[in-house]
């Protein structure tokens, strides 16, 4: 899931090195919560406009951890 996130975050943006990705534990219902840091010059690249991209982005990651039993949650900090 941590690769899947990594890869449509660097696909967005101008500088993909700078794209981290830290992983929390599982909370009490076992949701993971990932946090997403991308420079500051690609943060836009990544919320879109009315935050439209960061809503896909979050559908693509639910979507995938569904196929897997799982439950994510996506912060773009």
């Amino acid at each position: 899931m941590k690769e899947l996130l990594v890869a449509i975050a660097q696909g967005l943006v101008e500088d993909p090195n700078s794209v981290r990705v830290e992983e929390d534990a599982p909370l009490e219902d076992g949701t993971v919560v990932y946090h997403l840091h991308v420079a500051e010059d690609d943060m836009g690249r990544v919320i879109g406009k009315q935050g439209r991209i960061a809503k896909a982005i979050r559908v693509v990651m639910r979507a995938a951890a569904t196929r897997s039993n799982s439950k994510v949650s996506v912060e773009i900090d």
